[in-house]
């Protein structure tokens, strides 16, 4: 990582030849290791901590010298589980996250993989990594819905090069894992290849039972995310999975899970991690990883396990704790510091040597990726009345923002205009190409929406749901003009939007213009009676196969639980 040219810089600063680049003076640090705070200096040069102790340089001249006394130093935090694609893109959200403290991200790769080749893929991770953070990748195994060619987007031979670099990291998050149980050779493969690149397979095993956990622990699967009560937790740890805790907009369940940790007294804080596991923008208005921390400290976790599960514990357990995860020699310098051990959120945030946050205030950032390398919305669909027509009566029932249950309309489905006085409305997913089309209904999204549509989705399929075809055309028209994203159509106007004109799939405002958006969007659609919570997760789970009890698919509507067809798609 360092060329020994550096080495022999940061070596001239320990032996008093040559000044470092900042020092932080009689500060207090948390040490990993010996999980205590200490007080010290630590010496800086570019990127790099060089020393951490109780001396200060022979040189000082021309150093940044920071008065720590008073503040205490952390750890950069790292985000375990990131989703850096759920309405904004890798730059808005690693740039946002940085202000509050969260510098390092192990991220969900999956839009790209599904969207683009795999020079596209290296060539914009290659582009990212030029940001102050650590970025680490997942290889996903599944492509989390149904698709007719699924064997040529996930295969050994086709992740052999992405699994092999070296900020790639961990294998999944596994959502087809009955697969694996089931014996599939390909599946099998491909755990196989992410451990023998060192990877770490993450699961997805909402409610697994005892034996379930066993058995896919015995196939390879290392760590799971999907702990809803303390049962679950203990279920993980009993078979020896590294457990991720969340705190998100989905299932906030962090506080309820620290709290039945400490009633019964387990000694687990190592083998614990946090995630807001891709939460939308609006949900992270005071930040990322901070807002884990300090849920875990208000409801009394000891601060120093709060922070090492939020820094030193998912560097251990990726392999990485040589570099980040740790305010000693040699780590990268990824620090905040704080005002108190109480307050999460820092006062400063250090990321590879470079201010993000100094005393309170966002410092300039004076590297931006470039979005165009990937391109912009290329379709040739043409949305008519007549493609929206539903091909069958079986539809979607929302039970909650991602569960459904599937029912029969008994509506005439023929009609161009459905009535207010109930809360079904017609469904249509179109792929990019417009070769594939599955037409539907859905109930219990709303009972006043006359048009919405996205191109949102880790396919990149359309779809566009309403009470109103004429009205579905127009908000699908705006989202085609806007080169990609969400609009909302009320009397034939446009009433929110919010453009993605990234490769039609990511936003390209900042994070904060992206929770207002958000805001305006999600009221308006309440306004016109959307009963849901978050209706980034309604879209982008109606194709997620990881979900009870049936979804809409390229390959048509799907019933999850055997994997079958229930209505093909047209073609």
């Amino acid at each position: 990582m360092w060329t020994k040219d550096l080495q022999e810089q940061h070596l001239a600063v320990i032996r008093g030849k040559k000044a470092p680049t900042i020092v932080i003076q009689n500060v207090t640090y948390l040490h990993a290791f010996f999980k205590q705070w200490k007080v010290g200096n630590i010496w800086i040069d570019g990127d790099r901590i060089v020393y951490v102790g109780t001396e200060m340089p022979n040189v000082l001249e021309g150093a940044e010298v920071i008065d720590g006394s008073g503040r205490y130093a952390v750890p950069g935090y790292i985000e375990p589980h990131s989703h850096p694609t759920q309405l904004y893109n890798m730059e808005s959200y690693a740039n946002y996250a940085a202000k509050t403290g969260t510098t390092g991200f192990i991220s969900d790769n999956l839009l790209l993989h599904m969207q683009f080749d795999e020079k596209m893929n290296e060539a914009i991770h290659d582009e990212l990594q030029r940001l102050p953070y650590a970025f680490y990748w997942w290889s996903r195994l599944d492509s989390q819905t149904a698709l007719a060619d699924e064997a040529d987007y996930f295969n050994s031979e086709k992740l052999k090069r992405w699994m092999a670099r070296p900020d790639v990291i961990m294998g999944g998050e596994l959502t087809a894992w009955p697969v694996l149980l089931n014996g599939d050779e390909r599946m099998s493969d491909m755990v196989a290849l992410a451990k023998q690149n060192g990877l770490k397979v993450e699961g997805h095993l909402p409610g697994a039972s005892e034996r379930t956990l066993a058995q896919l622990k015995l196939l390879g699967i290392d760590g799971d995310h999907e702990s809803m009560t303390l049962e679950d937790v203990e279920k993980r740890l009993q078979h020896g999975y590294a457990v991720t805790l969340r705190h998100s907009s989905i299932r906030p369940d962090l506080a309820d899970m620290l709290k039945g940790i400490i009633a019964e007294g387990w000694d687990v804080w190592d083998q614990l991690m946090m995630t807001t596991d891709g939460s939308s923008p609006l949900f992270h208005e005071t930040g990322v990883i901070n807002d884990c921390i300090q849920v875990a400290i208000d409801v009394g976790v000891d601060p120093i396990h709060a922070y090492l599960m939020a820094s030193y514990n998912p560097a251990r357990y990726y392999n990485f704790s040589d570099t980040l995860g740790v305010i000693a020699t040699g780590r990268r310098a990824m620090i905040n510091l704080l005002q108190d051990p109480s307050d999460a959120t820092p006062i400063s945030v250090l990321s590879d040597g470079q201010w993000i946050v100094k005393d309170g205030k966002a410092q300039p950032m004076d590297i931006e990726v470039d979005w165009s390398m990937l391109g912009t919305l290329e379709t040739n669909v043409i949305l008519t009345e007549e493609l929206l027509t539903p091909i069958t009566n079986l539809g979607i029932s929302l039970e909650n923002d991602v569960i459904t249950k599937p029912y029969k309309s008994e509506l005439d489905l023929t009609v161009d205009h459905l009535s207010y006085a109930h809360d079904e409305s017609f469904l249509t997913v179109i792929s990019r190409d417009g070769t594939i089309r599955m037409s539907s209904m859905i109930k219990g999204f709303a009972d006043r929406i006359d048009g919405i549509a996205t191109s949102y989705s880790n396919t990149g399929d359309f779809i566009i749901i309403g009470k109103n075809k004429k009205a579905m055309i127009r908000a699908f028209d705006e989202v085609l003009r806007m080169q990609g994203g969400y609009a909302l159509v009320e009397e034939g106007e446009i009433i929110a939007s919010i453009p993605t004109p990234i490769a039609g799939l990511l936003p390209n405002l900042s994070f904060e213009q992206l929770i207002e958006r958000e805001r305006h969007f999600k009221k308006e659609a309440q306004r016109l009676g959307y009963r849901l919570n978050n209706f980034v997760f309604t879209f982008l789970f109606l194709q997620s196969m990881h979900l009870p009890f049936i979804r809409i698919t390229r390959q048509g509507m799907m019933n999850v639980l055997k994997r079958e067809v229930l209505v093909p798609a047209q073609k």
